[in-house]
Order: structure tokens, then C-alpha cells, then sequence
């Protein structure tokens, strides 16, 4: 996969460990993704929270005939912080032929808990 010129570098997020079981980013915080008072943006963190579901739906994909996209994803943001290193863990609840469920939790440096995320992919058959 090929992170260059996405949102993934723009936001920083660097992928930890990817397999099929889990996926782990870390991605800093700083003036690219906090918002106007001062701490991490929400949005950033359901970015984080969906790059990392997709990168673990598209470990169990077919490159050649499949892409992964996201469906659907919700977010309960439970704290915030204004610098340091958050990390996303993706699981995979559901792999299924047409769709996969991942949850997500991303964590502070302190382990915790910052936000719980679930995303629903689809799995598509690439056109010709």
C-alpha cells in the first residue's frame, strides 16, 4: 500500500503493526490536527479510527479483484488531549464477503481511553 500524498500523510499517522487480527497507528498531535481550541480535532481521530479499519479490511481483501471502502463508521469521543502520541487499535469483529466490522480504540500516551469507534466496510468487486 502506498501512503504517500493521502490523508494519512498529512495527518501524520504512521501504520505500528498491520495483520489480519489488528492493525496499530499511531499518529501525533499537533497544529495539523487539533481544532480551533486547542485540542485534538474529533474529525482526526475518526480519520485515524477508519484508516486503520481499512488498511486491516484491505489485509483481507484480493488487490487484484477487491477494493475496501468505508460504509459507515460512528465515534464516541470520551476525553481529549492537547499534544503528544495517540494510538488506534483495529479488531476485526465481522469478515464477511461484502462487508467487515472493525472496532477501534485510540489511546493516549497514558493508555487512555480517548475514543471507541466502530466502522463498517464494504467490500467491493474492482471493475475491469
Amino acid at each position: 500500500m502506498n501512503f504517500s500524498d493521502t490523508l494519512m500523510e498529512q495527518l501524520q499517522m504512521r501504520v505500528v503493526e498491520a495483520n489480519k487480527d489488528q492493525v496499530v497507528m499511531e499518529m501525533p498531535v499537533g497544529p495539523h490536527n487539533r481544532q480551533p481550541m486547542g485540542f485534538l480535532h474529533g474529525g482526526a481521530s475518526v480519520a485515524l479510527a477508519e484508516t486503520a479499519a481499512s488498511i486491516g479490511g484491505n489485509l483481507h481483501a484480493d488487490p487484484a479483484t477487491q477494493a475496501v471502502f468505508g460504509l459507515e463508521i460512528n465515534a464516541n469521543h470520551i476525553r481529549s488531549v492537547q499534544s503528544g502520541i495517540v494510538t488506534a487499535v483495529a479488531s476485526p469483529i465481522h469478515v464477511g464477503k461484502s462487508t467487515m466490522v472493525w472496532q477501534i480504540s485510540i489511546s493516549d500516551e497514558n493508555e487512555e481511553l480517548l475514543c471507541i469507534a466502530r466502522c463498517t466496510l464494504a467490500v467491493k468487486t474492482r471493475r475491469q
